[in-house]
């Protein structure tokens, strides 16, 4: 079993709903670091999906029909979007694993969507429980705890939906 915990420090504009992550920290048990090297460009790698998932990609389906089949429409992160990611590298050595290895690149997706909705919650009180966490849904979720009156969020345009 691979353990791993990460942590973001981040900024919400609450006039737009946008999230900007200025830092991140993502320690994981590796078992035994065979190659360092490549197991930085792992964690890096996995973190990065990560938070693709949890902030902008999203499979937008209607009738059962794709509505957004190509990268002009789903949002995947590119390398402009990348901020300081400090990896932590704990050993302890896996009997089970090859050579006392654990498996990384998995792992390094797994917890970013918490952490970032968990800063997001302290950063302006907001819990967002749906994925992607776009700016729109942030934005609502602020007008909502504020008192403003909003039904959701289309799935479709993404747009704020009146009531």
């Amino acid at each position: 079993y691979a353990f791993g915990t990460h942590g973001v420090r981040l900024k919400v504009d609450e006039e737009t709903g946008k999230v900007e992550i200025l830092d991140y920290v993502a320690a994981h048990d590796v078992g035994r670091a065979i190659n360092p090297l490549l197991l930085d460009g792992q964690v890096h790698g996995g973190v990065m999906m990560g938070v693709g998932y949890a902030l902008t990609e999203q499979v937008v389906l209607e009738k059962g029909r794709n509505m957004n089949p190509d990268f002009r429409d789903y949002k995947i992160l590119t390398a402009k979007d990348t901020f300081p990611l400090t990896p932590v590298v704990i050993e302890t050595i896996d009997p089970d694993g090859p050579y006392g290895a654990k498996g990384i690149g998995e792992p390094g997706c797994v917890p970013t969507a918490p952490a970032i909705a968990n800063a997001i919650y302290d950063a302006v009180g907001v819990r967002i429980t749906d994925l992607p966490i776009t700016p729109e849904r942030v934005l609502a979720e602020i007008k909502k705890k504020k008192g403003v009156n909003s039904c959701g969020i289309d799935p479709l345009t993404e747009k704020e939906q009146p009531c």
